[in-house]
């Protein structure tokens, strides 16, 4: 398992677009939503400038995008190239497959929050404590593993034809609807009622936390738990069909 490791990371280190996205697109989202909001502005109630507010918000997108992008669509090419067909030929266990996708993206995800909180603390002037910003890193890459179980049960479900439009869907509805794009108190009140519910908004809500300076909400934990079992049990039963299929 270890030598897929490597591999997976190897091959999305090469990958420059990826790279990008994963990586540097958050930040620059960052910046252009920060400053044409106005840094220095408070959010209403969480009594965070606009620049803390939306760092984590920035982190925790890039974080999903590392790990939901990377894993859904290569999961479903490698299915219809015959690359995963060829792997249950070898002494690797199914679940070594999908945690070494899981570990791969999750190494790549680390980078994109960094950078997201070097920026922040550079170009906008954020200043925490050094045990808030460890508690941050360690959060949302922790918490970038539920959605790195629904990259896989993404892979598994769609085509190689047809992941990318779905993935795209879920993607951009759990970043906008659940506030890491802009707060969800802006929202209407039915889409803040929706917006409570998804993984997206406890994701980012832990982080805020920190920065308050306060303990994570058990809420907020309990969302995120059982997303990660639907999840991570989707994923696990989607898998042993495909293994059943082929």
């Amino acid at each position: 398992m270890n030598a897929l490791i490597k591999l997976e990371l190897a091959r999305a280190l090469r990958n420059r677009k990826f790279l990008f996205f994963s990586v540097l697109y958050p930040s620059i989202i960052y910046l252009i939503f920060s400053s044409s909001a106005g840094a220095n502005e408070r959010v209403d109630g969480s009594g965070l400038t606009v620049a803390t507010y939306l760092m984590v918000s920035m982190a925790s997108f890039g974080a999903l995008t590392a790990v939901l992008m990377g894993n859904s669509e290569r999961i479903a090419k490698e299915r219809e190239s015959g690359w995963v067909r060829q792997l249950r030929l070898t002494p690797l266990p199914g679940r070594g497959y999908v945690l070494a996708k899981t570990a791969s993206a999750a190494v790549v995800s680390l980078p994109a929050i960094v950078v997201v909180f070097a920026v922040a603390a550079g170009l906008k002037d954020v200043r925490l404590d050094a045990w808030q910003w460890l508690a941050l890193t360690g959060v949302i890459w922790a918490g970038s593993l539920v959605f790195a179980a629904l990259g896989v049960a993404l892979g598994y479900l769609a085509s190689g034809d047809a992941v990318r439009p779905i993935t795209m869907i879920v993607y951009f509805g759990l970043s906008i609807l659940g506030g890491l794009w802009m707060p969800s108190t802006t929202f209407p009140q039915v889409l803040q009622d929706i917006a409570k519910w998804l993984p997206t908004h406890a994701y980012a809500a832990l982080g805020r936390a920190i920065e308050q300076s306060q303990a994570p909400h058990a809420a907020d934990i309990a969302v995120l738990a059982v997303y990660f079992v639907l999840f991570a049990g989707g994923a696990a039963w989607l898998y042993r069909k495909d293994t059943l299929k082929a």
